[in-house]
């Protein structure tokens, strides 16, 4: 009688029980720097992150989210212990973040290795995209090349017809260097890595700079170098000289540290704060209110679009999350609201996508705002896709 009770339950329990009992919850490693000067681009993510939980209910479909925040101090090998850490002891369903490029390729083995979806909102290494491509590696943001190309086209609609380019000495420096001048139709006559990432005196090579004698600068530095950059440029006279441009170096954060030295430095980027979509105008207003004062930066807005991408995946399986190959399959649809507007993958999970111009202009109460003001290209793919032989 017993036995019959308790196999009628099974059975009861079988036919009624949906896939989302298989899992207790999703669980998220979020790896980035929330030490040191550049914590302030961390906490931007994680603010951007937790935004968009809120959003949507801190659950993706019948299961709570639980996060686990990580921090790499900007050094590969604590980047890779992290990450390591959170697959192997966490147990986490995704891995989360990286601001760097050269943290988040010393961190592939481990997600690799045992299959775990890494999604990267900010670095985007050329390796990625091509012969380090995974089903298992999916991009918010872009490939490092992406953003100087569009910038590169940009200069060669300005007419500029020769180049010195100052970047620093990492992987993602390097990128940004190579994309820019895989574009540029004009000549290169200088080009300066810079030691990474404690060199903040670049008077040699706005020096080097001079001397080439060049229609334009271009140049790549996030955070607080992108500020001293921009001030040392500034004071050696050559912003009324040789015109700068720029990727990465100006944003939400660096911009009140900038001021007026911002001000005729054009950028490139897939993502600016007034994008006319129902989606950024949600995450923006809802970022100010919720951390009044601040805007939220480009590296905020990929990282809010990682929750969307997530959240689609384990959707579509019920929260089944052993069933990777329809998660795979699911996320390459690109199938949620992206605060960029549409965009689609290409083979590598890369996005294909806009890139635009921005400018820094005075608003009606003459605070400095980032403004879009053209699109540069339209849906583009990174270069390096036919690289990418997916296993």
């Amino acid at each position: 009688m017993k036995k019959s009770m308790v196999a009628a339950g099974a059975i009861l329990a079988l036919a009624a029980g949906p896939a989302w009992a298989q899992n207790k919850s999703v669980k998220i490693g979020f790896v980035s720097t929330f030490s040191g000067p550049t914590a302030v681009i961390g906490n931007d993510m994680r603010n951007s992150f937790e935004l968009a939980l809120d959003h949507i209910g801190r659950k993706m479909g019948d299961l709570p989210v639980e996060v686990i925040y990580e921090d790499d101090q900007q050094k590969p090998e604590v980047g890779k212990q992290k990450t390591e850490k959170l697959i192997e002891s966490d147990k986490v369903d995704f891995v989360v973040g990286f601001i760097w490029s050269n943290v988040l390729l010393a961190s592939l083995k481990p997600a690799l290795d045992t299959k775990t979806f890494l999604i990267t909102t900010n670095a985007g290494p050329h390796q990625i995209a091509g012969t380090l491509c995974s089903p298992y590696i999916f991009s918010t943001s872009w490939q490092n090349d992406q953003t100087p190309q569009a910038m590169g086209h940009y200069m060669n609609q300005k007419g500029v017809k020769t180049a010195f380019l100052i970047g620093p000495n990492y992987a993602a420096g390097k990128d940004m260097l190579g994309g820019v001048a895989s574009t540029f139709k004009g000549t290169i006559v200088g080009q300066e890595l810079t030691k990474w990432p404690d060199q903040l005196d670049f008077s040699a090579e706005l020096s080097k700079a001079r001397a080439a004698k060049p229609d334009a600068i271009f140049v790549f530095y996030p955070g607080a170098a992108g500020v001293q950059f921009l001030t040392q440029y500034a004071q050696s006279g050559l912003k009324g000289q040789i015109p700068l441009y720029t990727a990465f170096t100006i944003d939400e954060l660096s911009l009140p540290r900038q001021g007026d030295l911002a001000l005729g430095v054009p950028g490139a980027q897939q993502w600016v704060n007034d994008l006319p979509n129902d989606a950024n105008k949600k995450f923006v207003g809802d970022y100010q209110k919720k951390h009044p004062g601040l805007s939220p930066t480009f590296y905020g807005a990929q990282t809010y679009d990682a929750i969307g991408l997530i959240n689609s995946a384990v959707v579509a399986v019920k929260g089944d999350l052993t069933k990777k190959d329809e998660m795979r399959k699911e996320m390459e649809k690109a199938n949620f609201k992206s605060v960029r507007g549409n965009f689609k993958y290409g083979k590598n999970h890369i996005p294909i996508q806009n890139f635009y111009l921005q400018d820094v202009v005075k608003n009606a109460e003459g605070k400095l705002v980032l403004k879009t003001v053209a699109t540069i290209v339209e849906n583009n793919q990174d270069r390096f896709v036919n690289e990418c032989n997916m296993n």
